[in-house]
């Protein structure tokens, strides 16, 4: 028989840990090495016990899965880390994955899928949970928020703009002319999509764009 897969566990909730422990009994090619109830305490015994692959909770106590996994996969990337939670969304699924996670998984899987899913860990291969493809593809087609493509000099002419400066005072302001001013308020208006400087400087401020000027 090949060697056995060494399996860490890490989740803040002991009764989760016993029943994956049965889990894992179960399969002839699997063994459990360790346990962690806190992220502390999985980059701890990552490096004492060098598991093949880990189990990992993001909503822990101390040090959450998600920085846990990045400080696993900074001093010994060859451990490969699959998420096990209980939430999905998109920025917790990009969080992990860019954190160095190679599977993200639901605590509902079934016992094939998560056998499938540290199978293909441990082969440096990825599996996510559907819920988690889902949430990539939608993070991945949303639009980007207005002004994303705003240029330092046009977000320069925008604050000014918040803060009520005519298109005279702002190009004094700026040391450009009038119609530079012009045209780089065109160029707002467009990719704010809008026409009007009240309009664009609502949406500055309700974009984070730009601040609100203090009052004196």
């Amino acid at each position: 028989m090949s060697e056995k897969i060494r399996v860490m566990l890490v989740d803040d909730h002991d009764m989760l840990r016993s029943g994956l422990k049965v889990f894992l009994e179960s399969f002839d090619d699997m063994e459990l090495v360790g346990e962690a109830s806190d992220g502390e305490q999985a980059v701890w015994y990552s490096r004492e016990l060098l598991p093949d692959v880990i189990l990992v909770d993001l909503n822990m106590p101390r040090l959450g899965g998600i920085e846990a996994i990045r400080q696993i996969n900074q001093h010994n990337p060859t451990i490969k880390c699959v998420v096990l939670t209980s939430f999905v969304d998109e920025d917790m699924v990009q969080g992990a994955l860019q954190a160095g996670a190679v599977g993200y998984m639901l605590k509902d899987s079934g016992a094939q899928e998560l056998h499938e899913a540290i199978r293909r860990a441990f082969h440096g291969q990825t599996m996510l949970a559907p819920e988690a493809t889902q949430a990539l593809i939608t993070a991945t087609v949303r639009a980007p928020a207005l002004g994303h493509d705003l240029s330092e000099r046009e977000i320069e002419v925008l604050e000014l703009l918040v803060q009520g400066l005519s298109n005279s005072e702002i190009g004094e302001r700026l040391y450009i002319s009038r119609s530079t001013v012009k045209n780089h308020i065109s160029s707002i208006f467009g990719k704010l999509r809008t026409e009007s400087r009240t309009e664009a400087a609502a949406i500055a401020v309700q974009q984070g764009i730009v601040d609100l000027p203090r009052r004196e």
